[in-house]
């Protein structure tokens, strides 16, 4: 029955039936076959019982505050404040765009919100300054996905949703993984830029334009937009707040800042501003609601039992069911989006590999990381579009350029697999 229902799901993914409908199909596969403990209404009750949580708040809050954070142009005061420091170096201004997309991340929690909010900003920036506009699409493509990775991360909130592992030591997980790719992003910048060269003379104009005001004022612009991944991962880190609590203050402070100190916006605004997340959240909402309870058809069918099962009669290492799982997620996140490969698949494989000895948390962080390339992968890599709309470029030819970026993620990716220390050295 296990195998019915996935191969109905994949089959109606074939035929580009939307994957909530798609799921829909695999879970009323065993009342279509006359099997038992599946029916209409278990599917509805199931979806609603699956999305009627509190945790589940996190993830729109997060959304609404990294529309705020976008608007109230935190991005470009994030950007000035990195490119003060490396901006003269080889390499710099590509490196301040990947530190903000880093830092971004921080505050997003969404791989196109922070593509769309640096994006819109840098790649102009970046052509002006002489850099190809298809090779900067593609990195910011690329490092866009730091922010599903960095914290707060709405990946982890749903891989927390489906598994139960704590949220919070998910988010101290993904700190040293996000650093040590934005890090391999880097490297790669500064060998290319060595290599093709760059325009100094616009460059260093650039930089002396932005220092003209000295640090002082440059910290003064930029203190309040540091300061939001502070508030809300040090009250989750201290104790004091929930992650669904500390979604609430980001958005709070999002209004504060953008409002109050920048005044970016006044409050007439902020309507279009819910809308604008509520249309990137409501879709999202029926896939999980979907996702739990086809997740929950796929248990009652002993799935994930039997997964278990043929992983450790097949794999004898956690370092061979790994690479195995990497394989696997980095091609699922080609075709599939992050969300429901993390809320259908993470309960079937965790129980496998947790018998291996492999930690949930760096089981989190390890598939979160995998799913992140496929945002900047073709075919269907959102990042891809993102960045090609930005950049008025073909997705594929910016997937093109992304491509060494994508390897030195793989790079990066590779170590965060086998060495868990980078996901628990804080747990």
């Amino acid at each position: 029955m296990a195998l019915w229902i996935f191969l109905a799901f994949i089959v109606a993914l074939g035929f580009a039936i939307p994957i909530t409908m798609s799921m829909v199909i695999g879970s009323l596969m065993p009342l279509l076959l006359g099997g038992t403990g599946s029916s209409i209404q278990q599917l509805i009750a199931n979806s609603f019982s699956g999305s009627d949580t509190t945790p589940i708040l996190a993830v729109p809050l997060f959304i609404l505050g990294g529309v705020l954070m976008a608007e109230g142009g935190i991005s470009r005061r994030l950007f000035n404040f990195f490119a003060y420091f490396v901006g003269n170096l080889p390499g710099g201004i590509p490196c301040a765009v990947i530190l903000t997309c880093l830092f971004y991340g921080a505050i997003s929690g969404s791989g196109p919100a922070t593509t769309a909010a640096v994006g819109s900003m840098t790649i102009p920036f970046l052509v002006e300054m002489g850099y190809d506009k298809t090779w900067s699409a593609g990195m910011v493509a690329t490092a866009g996905g730091l922010g599903v990775i960095i914290p707060p991360s709405i990946p982890f909130v749903l891989y927390s949703l489906a598994t139960g592992v704590s949220t919070g030591a998910l988010f101290l997980g993904g700190i040293l993984p996000g650093i040590l790719i934005g890090l391999s992003m880097m490297i790669y910048a500064v060998v290319y830029c060595i290599k093709k060269g760059e325009d100094k003379e616009k460059i260093n104009k650039k930089m002396k334009e932005l220092r003209s005001n000295g640090f002082l004022f440059l910290l003064k612009e930029s203190f309040w937009a540091l300061l939001s991944p502070v508030i809300v991962l040090g009250g989750i880190y201290s104790g004091l707040v929930t992650p669904t609590e500390a979604a609430v203050i980001s958005v709070f402070y999002s209004l504060f800042v953008s409002m109050v100190i920048y005044k970016s916006f006044t409050a007439k605004s902020i309507i279009p501003f819910l809308a604008k997340a509520v249309k990137t959240y409501a879709p999202l909402c029926f896939v999980l609601a979907f996702a739990i309870a086809f997740g929950r058809v796929l248990a009652l069918a002993k799935a994930p039992i039997l997964i278990e099962n043929f992983i450790l009669d097949n794999f004898t290492s956690s370092f061979s069911v790994l690479t195995g799982i990497v394989v696997i997620f980095i091609l699922l996140g080609m075709v599939m989006d992050t969300g429901p490969a993390i809320v259908i698949l993470s309960p079937i494989l965790l129980p496998a590999v947790r018998s291996l000895g492999v930690d949930p948390v760096h089981f989190g962080v390890i598939m979160v990381c995998c799913l992140s390339i496929g945002l900047a992968t073709p075919p269907f890599g959102l990042d891809l579009f993102v960045a090609g709309t930005l950049s008025d470029t073909p997705p594929m030819n910016v997937a093109k350029k992304a491509m060494p970026f994508i390897l030195a993620f793989g790079v990066a990716l590779f170590i965060i697999t086998y060495i868990p220390w980078l996901s628990l050295a804080f747990l």
